[in-house]
Formats: structure tokens, sequence, C-alpha cells
């Protein structure tokens, strides 16, 4: 089969855009947006001529309906993550299909657009895809992630996957356990860095404000509005919006979030008509936001919408090994180049103790020493470690539930035996003693790559 290759196409060397539906008038209009944009067009009709154009050239950005007469949109998503890694792709879906949106971004698509194409939406994404980082990275930012621990390896892992998309993202983890360090890693390694990253904690936000403090208003919408202003959505276009402590936003809040969300559009206090936003949502919270939804506190759709893909933040207990790399990289940023010693007793001790508040914590713990130290270095009596938690028989466990204690063990171990094996599945199912079936099961349940 042959690929349509557009007429318009300028000259010189320009970003590529591969164009798959099998809508003449769809392929038409996009062809011609992005001919306007400066770029040039490829256009496909199926998967086949699909497969045949990517094998024929390289594309800066692939976009494709979800309907095909030879198969669907998450064969072309699933095709390029194997085989064009380097090519971020879009879906079109039909109007409401949020199920297929979100099928696509986990399959590993860039983004989505709706049915019928937004010409706004349409150059928003496209601008924001073409500045997706396609090489090898420094490592200088991820390295703020201090720790070599399996865990903390597996993390740095998913944001290096996650930054080159623009899917919803669900921090989870314990208070004080980076969750916002890693939503900052993965704003400033993706697409839109070139924007702001604007951190919003919602359970900061008295409810009667929510509304205007999200999503701006019209001067004279309300008492006190003396001119237009800007709300969290618009300040953060073209740029990376993270809602910390998400589970606290009451349920009218939540409505009007996800519709902002599934529309990319939002309407100011006061304002008659709606205006896009081209914005990334990052939440985060140390809540389940699972028992949340049971409870009937947290919508079910929303939770589906911003849970499209989980980082899981590991607590500090759970890396015990990182602590000496934890405790040396906390006293250079307080100490600057006069680094106290730290005997090793006062090691010993951080290692025995369960870290409730994680490395919040034990920053707050280091810096109390380093103003209590009177000698040559920093002993465990400078540390002032609770004693009451030193030892005790939830040692290890701090206020974890035993479903999610015995869950971190058993995450613990599986990441452990798989870097034994260097991800060696069916070696590390046997070294764990399980068979590769059940090895399998439990990956999927615990959420492990």
């Amino acid at each position: 089969m042959s690929v349509a290759r557009s007429e318009r196409r300028p000259r010189g060397e320009l970003s590529r855009v591969l164009v798959i539906d099998d809508e003449p008038d769809i392929r038409e209009l996009i062809d011609l947006t992005l001919s306007r944009m400066g770029l040039a067009a490829a256009c496909a009709g199926s998967v086949a001529e699909a497969r045949q154009a990517l094998a024929d050239g390289d594309f800066q950005l692939c976009l494709t309906d979800m309907r095909l007469p030879d198969g669907d949109g998450l064969e072309v998503v699933r095709f390029i993550a194997e085989h064009h890694a380097q090519t971020p792709v879009a879906v079109i879906t039909a109007y409401g299909s949020t199920e297929n949106a979100v099928a696509a971004l986990k399959a590993g698509a860039f983004d989505y657009l709706a049915k019928p194409v937004g010409l706004e939406q349409l150059r928003a994404l496209v601008k924001s895809a073409l500045r997706v980082p396609g090489g090898q990275h420094k490592d200088d930012q991820l390295q703020s992630l201090t720790g070599e621990s399996a865990a903390m390896q597996q993390v740095r892992g998913m944001i290096e996957k996650l930054a080159r998309s623009q899917a919803p993202i669900y921090i989870s983890g314990e208070s004080g356990s980076g969750k916002e360090l890693a939503a900052r890693l993965i704003h400033v390694r993706s697409a839109q860095s070139v924007g702001p990253f604007v951190p919003v904690n919602c359970g900061a936000i008295p409810e009667n404000l929510m509304e205007s403090e999200f999503f701006g208003y019209r001067k004279g919408a309300f008492t006190g509005a003396e001119s237009d202003r800007d709300g969290f959505f618009q300040t953060a276009s073209g740029g990376t919006l993270f809602l910390d402590e998400v589970a606290d936003l009451p349920l009218a809040m939540q409505v009007k979030l996800l519709r902002a969300i599934q529309e990319k559009r939002v309407r100011k206090v006061g304002a008659v008509a709606e205006e896009p936003v081209d914005v990334r949502i990052i939440c985060a919270t140390h809540r389940n936001l699972r028992d949340c939804v049971d409870k009937g506190t947290f919508r079910q759709d929303l939770y589906y919408r911003l849970n499209v893909i989980e980082l899981r933040m590991p607590s500090l207990r759970e890396r015990m090994e990182d602590i000496p790399s934890l405790v040396a990289a906390i006293l250079k940023k307080l100490c600057g180049d006069a680094v106290p010693q730290i005997s090793a007793v006062a090691l010993q001790a951080l290692a025995a103790y369960p870290f409730p508040g994680n490395v919040r914590e034990l920053e707050n713990i280091l810096e109390r020493a380093t103003a209590l130290c009177s000698g040559a270095a920093i002993e465990a009596e400078d540390l002032q470690l609770a004693p009451d938690e030193m030892g005790s028989e939830n040692h290890g466990r701090g206020s974890e539930t035993l479903d999610d204690y015995l869950n971190r063990l058993e995450r613990q171990a599986i990441l452990e035996a798989l870097q034994k094996t260097e991800g060696n599945r069916t070696a590390a199912a046997r070294l764990l003693g399980v068979t590769f079936r059940s090895l399998r099961y439990r990956l999927e349940r615990l959420g492990i790559e």
C-alpha cells in the first residue's frame, strides 16, 4: 500500500509528522494545520500504511485515530513504543471515549485529542510533543533522588519513562517520602520544562475560594474582584500543575476538576466562554485514594482519570541501605563545605530508627543535630531520637496497616531478587522459591515494572 504524502510539504529539513486516519477530511484538516505550522506531513489511512511509512523514514510525531479499517490505534501506539521509542504518538478518540484515551496513555501514548478535533488544542499538542527530549540525558537532576537501593533505581527508571508522556500521573507515598521532588524531576525532564511548575496544596485552600483559585475570575464576578485574574490552570499553561494532597478536594470541586482535565478547557468565574489550557497534571497524596473512593469521599471517575500511571515513592524504611548516602547529601546541603563528621554509633542509631516522617524527618533530625553538636563529630545523643521509637514492637512498620507492611516486605524481597538476577524474572522466581506464574501475578499486584 502506498502512503499519501502531503503535497504542501515545505522544503528543507523540517519536523515530520505521520497522520493516520481513515477519513480523508480529517487527514486534510490536520495536514493543512501542520503545513501552516511549518511542518511536513505524511498521511496514512490504515495500520498497514502506517507501518510502511514508519519503515520508510523517521518522524518526530505521530497522530493516529483509534478506529482504523484493519486494526486500532493501540496497535500503532504499541508498535511505535517497541520499534520507534523516540517518536511521541498521540491518539484521536471519539468524543467522550475516556476509556480509550486512558488505555492509549497506559500503552505509551504521549497525549490524546477528542473528536471533533479543535485546532487550538491540536496546535498546542503538536508544539508540546515536538519539545519532547529524544536523546540521552545527563543524570545530574535525577541524582537529587539520593540512593542506590533497588527501590530508588526503579523510581528513577519510572521518572525517565514518565517524562516523555503527557499522561496524568498519580504519585503515592507517605508524607516526607519525596513526592513533590519526584514531580519536579518529571517536569524538568519533560517537554513541559520550558513552562512553569505550579505546586498547589489542595488542603490549604478554603472551599469557597477553590473555583476562583483554580480557574481564575473576571472583573466584577464577585465582591472584591477588581480586575481579571488567572487561576492555577492558566498560570501553569505550557507547564505542569502539581496537585498535592488531592484527596482533600471537596466533591463539588472534584466534578469541576474532572471536566477541566477531560476537556482541557476552563471557564473563569464570571466568564461566559471557556478557554483552552495546555497543562500536564501530576497529583499526589499520602492517603490511599482507592480507600477514599470506597468511602465515597473521592469520585471514582476522577480517580481513574488521575491514576492513569502511578509512581509509588518508597518509604525510608524500605530503603534503609540508602541512609549513609542520604546523611552525606543532607549534611552537604546544610553545611556546605564544612561538613561535620558523624560517628558510627550515630549512624547505627539512625539505621535502627523507623522514620515515620521519612526523608523529611531525617533532614530535620540532622539539622537539629548540627546545631546541638559540640564536638568534632555528630554523636548519637545529638540526634535526640525518641527512645520509645527505638526497638519498639512496631519497629519498621510505623503507622502501616498489616497489609501495607506485608506488601512492603514482599515488594522489597522481589526487587532485591530482580536486582541480583539483573532483571531475569525466571531466575528471580527460582531465587524466591515461587513459580514464574506466581511471580508474574505478584509483580502485577504490587505494580512493579
